[in-house]
């Protein structure tokens, strides 16, 4: 077999991993998360500031060691051991969280009457920080997967599947389309400007950089003979035009229905479609892997038909985007979203179990109604994660009397104008804002990088120690450069 031939065997035929193993891992960023604000404020509180020759150097490292460094290798090396990590974070976090609790030069009340105190407490609420984090992490996390899988040391049960299956790079796929519905225009209530036919016709012409980006990698992929797995989505098919597809469809179909009803639809978009897989030629014709050659349809079935399940995926996140987002202003409000988040998954992963037993497994390949409950239920899932987090952080910046941690909550107050200020550039320094102001440029610098890196180093032979350091590379790269641009308030959009 040619090398090409190797490397697609190698992320073909696959089955991936359990349920309970993805869900596992959701607890690790929440609590880099954690970790990263409690080593934040223990600097403040010894230094003043994280001060080190040039800030933005010592902040960028801050948050590659503690965010980016225990994703990859949790991913690689770790993966084995995921638990004992996840056990071993939680164990230093509750220390360092203990430690700054007694060390607290805050007047000492009783833990009950700080806790209600806390509660009743509020909030800035111009922004949720976790879905902001949520977002990010996606990215991150997607772009870790899309070099990872090429090497030996990512393990094959995280890889995409190929018809059944639950791997995390499935779920990442969901996941990113989701993402993107939470911050739609309809999701944050924005005024749309104009008739419902001018945002529409609007939102089509925003999507060409993705129609752009798809063009671009399938032009370079069929020039430089790219190794490609056609039955993720196709032979001309790529993630860019699935994207760009289901935002122009979505557009269309909230200008048409109500938004506070997009979960109705999602309900019974994702169950038509499941009846038409059951009831119908449509499952075997899009998983029978002959007959590519026949017509564009047969040769791109799966990013075609694919597009039916992604939709119900977009328009429950935009249900979920509308909830919450909505504005409040007590930390107790923001409890119970986290719970009704959390329950929102119980419900979704109770209907999985349901539909797995009787109707058929998950299927990333044709988006089938069980994918789109489980990347609907595990996002509810980690979001709640992230959002409990941030409240434990906000709990412990309130007793320590440091506010300044990017990326969290901050207490309300009265006069903001220098805390704000401060917050500004302590956000200068993040890297969840960098990611965040160009989140489409990260994702492409991250798609050019792993075609760079597959073409000067031999992936599919790569030891486990040189595998990992190519990685750390790799993300040190994107994230530096998209770090810079942040620092400098660059913004790169043009459409």
């Amino acid at each position: 077999m040619s090398q090409r031939e190797l490397k697609v065997a190698f992320v073909s035929n696959l089955n991936g991993t359990s349920l309970e193993e993805v869900a596992l891992g959701t607890f690790l960023a929440p609590l880099c998360l954690l970790m990263r604000g409690l080593l934040l404020i223990l600097c403040h509180h010894g230094k003043g500031s994280l001060t080190l020759p040039f800030p933005w150097i010592s902040h960028l490292l801050l948050d590659f060691s503690v965010i980016i460094l225990p994703l990859v290798l949790s991913c690689t090396i770790l993966s084995d051991v995921l638990h004992q990590v996840i056990m071993g974070l939680a164990f230093v976090s509750v220390g360092v969280l203990f430690y700054i609790y007694r060390t607290s030069s805050l007047p000492t009340v009783h833990p009950q009457s700080a806790m209600k105190s806390f509660l009743h407490s509020h909030v800035q609420s111009n922004q949720v920080p976790f879905v902001t984090i949520f977002r990010v992490l996606v990215n991150v996390k997607t772009s870790i997967s899309i070099l990872a899988v090429d090497f030996n040391v990512f393990p094959r049960r995280y890889a995409k599947t190929e018809t059944y299956g639950t791997g995390v790079m499935d779920f990442g796929v969901g996941a990113y389309i989701l993402a993107n519905a939470l911050v739609c225009p309809e999701a944050r209530q924005k005024n749309i400007r104009g008739s419902k036919i001018h945002h529409v016709s609007k939102q089509l012409l925003s999507v060409w950089p993705l129609v752009v980006l798809g063009m671009g990698r399938l032009v370079s992929v069929k020039m430089t003979d790219y190794h490609e797995h056609v039955t993720e989505y196709g032979v001309h098919w790529n993630f860019f035009f699935t994207l760009a597809i289901v935002r122009v469809m979505a557009s269309v179909l909230l200008a048409l229905f109500p938004v506070n009803k997009s979960w109705l639809f999602a309900l019974l978009f994702s169950g038509f479609y499941q009846f038409s897989l059951e009831t119908s030629g449509l499952k075997s014709f899009i998983i029978n892997n002959g007959d590519r050659t026949k017509d564009f349809l047969h040769a791109n079935k799966e990013g075609i038909f694919s597009i039916a399940g992604y939709i119900a995926i977009y328009m429950a996140g935009v249900q979920i985007g509308l909830y919450v987002m909505q504005p409040r202003t007590q930390v107790k409000e923001w409890v119970k979203v986290m719970g009704t988040l959390l329950l929102g998954s119980c419900v979704l992963y109770s209907a999985l179990y349901l539909c797995q037993t009787f109707v058929e497994p998950v299927s990333r390949r044709m988006a089938n109604l069980p994918f789109c409950l489980w990347t609907i239920a595990q996002c509810l899932f980690f979001i709640s994660c992230l959002g409990m987090a941030d409240i434990i952080l906000l709990y412990i910046k309130c007793i320590s009397g440091c506010y300044f941690v990017p990326s969290s909550w901050n207490p309300h107050k009265k006069d903001n104008s220098s805390s704000d200020k401060k917050k500004s550039n302590m956000d200068a320094l993040c890297i969840f804002q960098a990611v965040n102001r160009n989140q489409l440029l990260f994702f492409l610098l991250a798609n050019l990088m792993t075609g760079l890196t597959n073409i000067l180093v031999d992936t599919f032979s790569s030891s486990d120690y040189h595998s990992v350091c190519a990685l750390l590379s790799y993300m040190f790269t994107n994230c530096c450069v998209i770090h810079i641009l942040n620092i400098f308030g660059i913004t790169v959009k043009f459409w």
